[in-house]
């Protein structure tokens, strides 16, 4: 959708954040996009998960649907939050028990992986997230799990061509 020719809040919210691909398809849900900006905004800069788990699950999800999309716009925020390139790079190989993560971060990924592979995560990677997290945070988690799985899918649907990565500024006031 091109800025110009939206309704005033979509226009607003096109205009606050950066030039994506991806923002212009979901802004044609016009009574919906408005609202899904400021949600995505919430999922990136206000919860009490941390960051770096929010990001290595964001980049868990994107390879487990094997969505370029995804993956480039969110290599470089996981990196401004603390991923390494090592920790990158074992993602990209679905090396969730590589040395280069903690034993917390393989629980977030172990747990993550069950989610979008099997809908109900197993009892005994329930058990050890919800050891590790607090309940708002594996609320949280849940939540970004579901926002990027949508993504992927209308990334994937759509047939976005891949924008160049944003990094930390993706919703235009940094992480």
């Amino acid at each position: 959708m091109n800025p110009a020719d939206a309704p005033a809040p979509v226009r607003e919210a096109l205009q606050a954040a950066r030039p994506l691909n991806f923002f212009r398809v979901m802004a044609n849900a016009e009574t919906a996009f408005p609202a899904w900006m400021r949600w995505g905004g919430t999922l990136l800069k206000d919860l009490a998960l941390d960051p770096l788990l929010r990001e290595i699950a964001i980049l868990r999800v994107a390879r487990l649907s094997d969505v370029r999309y995804e993956w480039v716009q969110h290599a470089p925020i996981a990196q401004s939050v603390g991923a390494t390139d090592e920790m990158i790079h074992a993602l990209g190989r679905d090396e969730i028990d590589a040395a280069c993560f903690s034993p917390d971060q393989r629980t977030v990924l172990r747990f993550t992986t069950e989610v979008v592979r099997d809908v109900r995560p197993s009892d005994e990677a329930t058990t050890a997230v919800t050891g590790l997290l607090s309940p708002r945070e594996v609320v949280e988690l849940l939540m970004v799990i579901g926002q990027y799985m949508m993504i992927a899918r209308v990334a994937a649907a759509a047939d976005l061509e891949v924008d160049e990565p944003m990094g930390a500024g993706v919703y235009g006031t940094g992480n």
